[in-house]
């Protein structure tokens, strides 16, 4: 967890200290088990906070292992992402990375155990005469007519399967557990099926693949993993998971936790529909920094701590775990807030010509890069005769309240003089096209006499500030819930202006920036270099991460 902030007390949390405190375990062991068919969002790094959060806490260790059992879906390119994902919000997972398909050939022998004990059997019901089997909430299931098949026809059936001999679909083995359980995930639910799909670990060596339910307990228990901790949709599976592992010759039995999974507003988090986004080109990729994604969020501006610190906000409970966006937006602004350095920038460009500029005279000033940290050391803010201040920054007919510029008013630049407009020049069509100014030479570093003035804004001299594409994001949905209602398509919540890009100008002290490297950009925001297309002293390409003030909440208000 993040180690700025204390952690914070859960259910789980509880249950790990008296466990330690009985002896029932001398150090625990978690894990974080995704599947290599996605790209992790949001609700993994709750997750992958929690697993390894728990390890770092109480001097433990979390495996990560791959849930590779379902081989049409995964793939490398998911797997070493999920990797890369994991170590940038600060993690690193206990020895080698671990697969389920390490445990092939042992969950087989112990399927083959279940078989010899009569507690498994070959079925060749239908996929549609399973589920009619299966019977429903109401109603309990039906006996296969091949659960009473014997065990040497069952094991010899079984490794034929193995064989090859039977083709996809035609055969599954099955747990004997009890056709009229309320729990429907105990009416002999399937534990492998027959599918000739290449594996990106084991190629073709296999055409029987474990199911999830029935992989996942033994991996946790082959790995000695004391705390199997999943989201609450996994709660009906527990009798599963506890009956596999009694049932078997295997001497451990972890205990599975289950709480809530995150549910974030204006998001949607479903890897489905994640990959929709992605096909149907809604979005530019995975890392689309409107994504929800870990990479969308890296790219963005995001930073690691501000992520583990979202997670340790939000808590771990087992009620619903709905959270707006600007809780996330929140965090990541106060951790920007402290490290990001500071410059200007102006993204609405206007010219402004100071008409009493003296080469040689009107001089510049040196600005700390940020007012708390003076380690982060200063850069020279130069002036020149034309400069670019921002269009909101100025206002003809100006509100109620207005400190901006106004014809005939005063401002004062960052770090630099007071100025006058003294002439607005339009185009044609009426369009403000130059503002003409003139500096107060008497008041570089303080006050001008005899008067106050109170606004200040930002700026840019236009013979020193450097072109940069500046990309404005806002949230990718409309609505808090846009896959909240089962008949209606979530694509219509799309945010149409969840992307604005607009050339704006930077100061020349950010020309060498690495991708990835954050600024306060002032009175702007929070922005990053692009970790895909900025080039360092070619093209600069910068992403809002976050606005400087929660501007959402105040307009939704």
């Amino acid at each position: 967890m993040s180690s700025e902030h204390a952690p914070v007390s859960h259910f789980i949390r509880n249950i790990v200290e008296a466990d330690l405190a009985s002896g029932k375990h001398k150090s625990i062991v978690t894990r974080f088990p995704p599947e290599p068919n996605g790209y992790l969002h949001v609700g993994h790094a709750k997750s992958i906070c929690l697993n390894f959060g728990l390890a770092q806490d109480y001097a433990g260790r979390c495996n990560l292992r791959f849930d590779d059992t379902n081989p049409e879906k995964e793939s490398e390119e998911y797997a070493n992402s999920i990797q890369e994902d994991v170590r940038w919000l600060g993690f690193q997972w206990a020895g080698e990375v671990r697969w389920a398909s390490d445990y092939f050939e042992a969950l087989y022998g112990y399927a083959v155990e279940l078989i010899e004990k009569g507690l498994a059997y070959v079925c060749e019901l239908t996929p549609e005469e399973t589920r009619e089997y299966r019977g429903s909430l109401n109603a309990p299931g039906r006996n296969s007519p091949y659960r009473e098949r014997g065990v040497a026809e069952n094991r010899d059936l079984f490794a034929r399967m193995r064989a090859g001999e039977f083709p996809d679909g035609s055969r599954v083995l099955r747990a004997k557990i009890d056709m009229a359980s309320p729990n429907i995930n105990l009416r002999d639910p399937v534990i492998y099926r027959i599918r000739r799909a290449h594996h990106i670990r084991t190629g073709d060596a296999w055409c029987i693949y474990p199911m999830y339910d029935y992989t996942h307990c033994i991996s946790d228990a082959l790995e000695g993993i004391t705390h199997s901790l999943c989201t609450l949709e996994f709660e009906d599976h527990r009798p599963l998971y506890d009956w596999v592992l009694d049932n078997i010759s295997i001497g451990c039995h972890p205990q599975q936790i289950e709480f809530s999974r995150l549910e974030l507003q204006y998001a949607v988090t479903s890897k489905r529909k994640l990959l929709q986004l992605v096909n149907e080109k809604r979005v530019s990729g995975w890392d689309d920094p409107r994504m929800p994604t870990i990479q969308g969020m890296r790219r963005r501006g995001y930073t690691p701590e501000g992520i583990r610190e979202f997670a340790r906000r939000i808590g771990i409970s087992k009620s619903d775990n709905v959270v707006d966006m600007s809780v996330l937006e929140g965090c990541i602004r106060e951790d920007l807030e402290t490290r990001a350095p500071r410059v200007m920038a102006v993204i609405q460009p206007v010219k402004v010509v100071l008409s009493n500029f003296e080469p040689g005279v009107t001089s510049s000033r040196e600005a700390g890069f940020h007012p708390n940290h003076p380690e982060f050391g200063s850069r020279e803010v130069p002036i020149s005769r034309e400069i670019w201040i921002e269009a909101d920054d100025f206002a003809e007919n100006p509100p109620p309240g207005w400190q901006r510029l106004v014809p005939g008013g005063e401002v004062r630049l960052r770090y630099s003089y007071v100025i006058r407009c003294d002439e607005v020049v339009k185009d044609g069509d009426g369009n403000i096209v130059e503002l003409r100014c003139s500096l107060d030479p008497n008041t570089l570093g303080k006050n001008p006499e005899g008067r106050k003035v109170k606004g200040v804004i930002h700026w840019l001299s236009a013979e020193h500030a450097l072109p940069a594409e500046i990309r404005l994001y806002d949230r990718l949905f409309t609505v808090p819930e846009p896959d909240a209602d089962k008949d209606v398509d979530f694509h219509q919540y799309l945010n149409p202006a969840s992307l604005t890009v607009v050339n704006g100008w930077v100061e020349a002290a950010v020309r060498d920036a690495a991708p990835e490297t954050r600024y306060q950009f002032e009175r702007l925001g929070y922005f990053c270099a692009d970790r895909r297309e900025h080039q360092p002293g070619e093209k600069l390409v910068f992403n809002r991460a976050v606005t400087l003030k929660d501007s959402w909440a105040k307009e939704q208000g």
